[in-house]
C-alpha cells in the first residue's frame, strides 16, 4: 500500500516487492495459475512444442515456460500474440480481463480500491514526490533508482500499477484530494533535470484542480509536526477513517481508532505548518523556473 514511505523506499506505494513473481499468499495466483494452464493446453492442442512455440510468439522459450508455469503474469500483447498463433479466435484473448489485475501487486490493488472509495484522502511526503501526483517519467526514474534493482519488465509493471492508481482524479463525485510535499523533493532531479521540470509543472497543473490542493512545506520551517515519516489518511465514504505509513520493506495500514486519531492529527498540524496553497503554487512555480 502506498503512503510514500518514510525512509528511502523508492516505490513508496507497497510495491518494493522482490520481485515479479507472485506470492503464494497473492489472492491472484489462482488467476495467473489457470491461465497459464489453459495457454499450455492450447499450445498443446496445437501440436507445438515449446521451441517452436517461442520462435512463432518472438519470445524466448524461458519467457514461455515462465508463463506456463504461472511465474510470470502474461502482458495483455502476450495474450494477443499467443491468441493470434495458435487461431484460438479470441478465446485466450479475452483472458485478459481476467489478469488484468493479477498484474498490479495485490498491496497496490488494495490500496487502489481504498482510494477508489475515499471521499477525502490527505497525504505528507518527505522523501520523493507523492506517487499520485507523478508522471510517468518521474515515477519509471524512481523504481530504476531501486535497491536491489529491478529488471526493466518489472519497472514497466509498476509503473503501470502506480498510473492506474492516479484514476482517482477522474473519480466523480470527485473526492477532496489534499497534499503536502517538502520543499526539498521539488528541488531533489530524480531522473534528471527535464524530468523534474516536467514533474514541477504536473505538479502545477493537478494544484489547479478544483478538488486538489497541494501545499509544500518550506525549508526555513521552524515548526514541523512531519518529523516521524510520511503518511497518508482516508476518509471512506461509509464515515470510517484509516491512515497508512511506509517504511523501509514495511507498509502499514492503520484502523486502530486511537492510532488513526493520532494520524489524523499529525496530517492536520503539518497542513496548518506548510504554505497556503498559493504561496505553495508560487514556491513551486520559482523552483521550476531556477531548474
Amino acid at each position: 500500500m502506498n503512503g510514500n514511505g518514510g525512509g528511502a523506499d523508492y516505490t513508496t506505494d507497497g510495491a518494493d516487492e522482490p520481485d515479479w513473481p507472485l506470492s503464494l499468499a497473492d489472492d491472484s495466483k489462482a488467476v495467473v495459475v489457470a491461465v497459464g494452464r489453459q495457454l499450455k493446453l492450447w499450445r498443446e492442442a496445437a501440436g507445438l512444442r515449446m521451441a517452436e512455440f517461442a520462435e512463432r510468439m518472438g519470445y524466448g522459450e524461458n519467457l514461455i515456460y515462465k508463463v506456463e508455469c504461472a511465474r510470470r503474469i502474461p502482458r495483455p500483447e502476450y495474450l494477443d500474440k499467443a491468441d493470434e498463433v495458435l487461431g484460438a479466435g479470441g478465446k485466450i484473448a479475452a483472458m485478459k480481463k481476467d489478469i488484468e489485475t493479477a498484474r498490479y501487486p495485490k498491496k497496490v490493488r488494495d490500496l487502489a480500491k481504498l482510494e477508489g472509495e475515499a471521499v477525502e484522502l490527505g497525504a505528507y511526503g518527505n522523501t520523493v514526490i507523492h506517487g499520485l501526483l507523478q508522471t510517468e517519467e518521474y515515477a519509471r526514474a524512481l523504481f530504476r533508482l531501486r535497491q536491489p534493482a529491478y529488471a526493466e519488465d518489472e519497472v514497466d509493471r509498476l509503473v503501470a500499477a502506480r498510473m492506474e492508481r492516479q484514476r482517482v482524479f477522474e473519480a466523480e463525485p470527485a473526492p477532496l484530494l489534499t497534499f503536502v510535499q517538502e520543499e526539498a523533493m521539488l528541488r531533489r532531479p530524480i531522473g534528471g533535470r527535464m524530468t523534474l521540470r516536467r514533474q514541477l509543472e504536473h505538479l502545477l497543473d493537478l494544484g489547479r484542480l478544483q478538488h486538489v490542493e497541494i501545499q509544500v512545506m518550506p525549508i526555513e520551517a521552524e515548526e514541523h509536526a512531519g518529523l516521524g515519516g510520511s503518511l497518508q489518511v482516508l476518509k471512506l465514504k461509509d464515515g470510517s477513517t484509516v491512515g497508512h505509513n511506509e517504511v523501509q520493506l514495511t507498509s502499514r495500514l492503520i484502523s486502530n481508532p486511537k492510532e488513526v486519531q493520532v494520524i489524523e492529527m499529525r496530517y492536520g498540524m503539518i497542513r496548518s505548518q506548510a504554505l497556503r496553497s498559493r504561496e505553495s503554487s508560487a514556491l513551486i512555480e520559482k523552483v521550476l523556473g531556477e531548474t
